[in-house]
């Protein structure tokens, strides 16, 4: 029997009949797998596995409506919001101006401007809260309060959602306890307020500068898990603050906004003990894998770690810090070839600047609910209630 042959992403476009965007789109999603040319960055695919995807889409085999999407594209090597990379982006642009490019279609900086009497609605209703609480739990209580107060809440053009957008993060993140009393007026200025509820260190720029990225870098992934339970909350026509809720809610789990908490763990646990080698080995040795490497998505290594971890390892660190995060990670490419994923730069980044250890939690929360809602008004726009697989009876059958 011979082997599969493989097709270039222009011969699997015209195979299916659709555009090559859509066909990386296909792959975004993991309904098409590819791998990567020996020879260059072309992605080739096995034509029984396109035969086969095309038979299904003929036979209308998923029970999941066709969700056109013009936010984000993820090519395999690449990530770009609106056809712009969103590394290049992290390096120069403020998260306020990536935002707003995701909800408007326009590169602008618009300052987030938040409601005076919703924040401290907000800080009100988390004040009772524990101390010791997670961010991430002070986050969806602070957007359900906040939008209990909110009157106008149910407006869903895009024009509203954008405006809601901005005073959703700027309450999010201005109903946070502050940690330092310092700021630090600059080019970033959501992340430096951001900065001073997540850490007591001094505000450098480059430090600001590094948050800002990590918010860029995070701000939407296509249709992943949480992305899918906001477009299905907007697509009953849930106002924002419950698009945002959903979102959370499916952002909780450690498989997804909570997976930086894990590698901060096993981080701290190789600074602490001085040996990275025998820190992977014990990951291992438990049966759960080692967190923070691998993307399904990025066969050759996240984009996005890559650019934020260029900006973290040229910050200063404490002892052990900046050694720790290299020699995980050179201890993982040695035996599984494995690179690190966002959420290790997420970890990085916690350690580097001295931030609460759930504090990549919070900055993934705030970032992506910029593309959350640039999804409530894509999702707005199209056919409501459009969400509703059919499940297949399992149990037992009624009796006569």
């Amino acid at each position: 029997m011979g082997e599969d042959r493989l097709l270039t992403t222009d011969e699997v476009a015209m195979h299916l009949g659709v555009k090559k965007a859509t066909v990386y789109a296909y792959v975004s999603r993991g309904l098409l797998s590819s791998r990567r040319h020996a020879g260059g960055k072309e992605s080739l695919f096995s034509e029984a596995d396109v035969r086969a995807f095309g038979a299904q889409r003929r036979r209308g085999a998923t029970d999941s409506p066709a969700i056109h999407t013009g936010i984000t594209l993820i090519t395999g090597d690449t990530l770009y919001y609106r056809g712009l990379d969103a590394a290049g982006l992290a390096r120069r642009e403020p998260f306020e101006a990536v935002a707003t490019l995701l909800w408007t279609g326009e590169l602008r900086p618009v300052p987030f401007a938040g409601d005076p009497e919703l924040r401290a609605l907000a800080e009100a209703v988390i004040a009772p809260l524990p101390a010791d609480a997670r961010l991430a739990d002070l986050l969806r209580v602070v957007v359900a309060a906040a939008g209990s107060a909110d009157r106008l809440r149910f407006d869903t053009t895009p024009a509203a959602v954008t405006a809601t957008g901005r005073t959703i993060v700027s309450t999010m993140v201005g109903a946070l306890p502050v940690r330092s009393g310092e700021t630090a007026p600059g080019p970033f200025p959501l992340a430096a307020e951001l900065w001073r509820r997540l850490t007591a260190e001094a505000p450098a720029p480059e430090r600001i500068g590094a948050l800002n990225a990590a918010l860029v870098l995070l701000a939407d992934h296509d249709l992943a898990a949480s992305t899918y339970a906001a477009r299905v909350a907007a697509s009953t026509r849930a106002h924002p603050y419950a698009v945002v809720g959903a979102g959370l809610a499916a952002l909780d789990g450690p498989l997804h906004g909570a997976a930086s908490g894990l590698v901060v763990e096993m981080l701290a646990e190789a600074v602490r003990t001085g040996d990275a080698v025998g820190t992977v080995s014990r990951q291992l040795r438990a049966g759960g894998g080692v967190p923070g490497f691998g993307h399904p998505l990025y066969p050759g290594g996240d984009p996005r770690a890559a650019a934020l971890l260029a900006l973290v390892t040229a910050l200063p660190a404490g002892p052990g810090v900046l050694a720790a995060i290299g020699e995980v990670a050179a201890a993982m490419a040695s035996r599984a070839a494995a690179a690190p994923d966002i959420d290790y730069a997420l970890a990085a980044l916690t350690l580097v600047t001295g931030m609460r250890p759930d504090a990549g939690e919070a900055i993934f929360a705030i970032a992506r609910t910029a593309g959350w809602l640039a999804h409530a008004i894509e999702e707005y726009g199209d056919e409501p209630s459009r969400f509703r697989p059919h499940g297949r009876y399992a149990g037992r059958l009624p009796r006569a």
